[in-house]
């Protein structure tokens, strides 16, 4: 099932599948990492939700939720 990375709770992983938005967020998404078939895992959100820590390629990563609606995981059987 594909998910926005912005809707994966705590401890919960995927895969991305796309990133989309405009040209300039779309980049710097992409520069980070975020690009098609890495494994991303939620470690944890700050109290009021804004931003997210997550877990990939090694290193950790911190997005604003408006941010990570930007990116698309692939979540569930056989992506664990």
């Amino acid at each position: 099932m594909e998910k926005r990375l912005s809707e994966l709770k705590p401890g919960e992983k995927g895969v991305v599948s796309k990133v989309v938005g405009d040209r300039e967020v779309r980049r710097r998404l992409l520069d980070m990492g975020l690009t098609r078939g890495t494994e991303i895992i939620v470690v944890r959100r700050a109290p009021l939700g804004d931003p997210v820590e997550f877990l990939l390629k090694g290193y950790n990563l911190s997005l604003r939720k408006r941010e990570s609606e930007n990116v698309y995981v692939l979540v569930g059987e056989g992506k664990e």
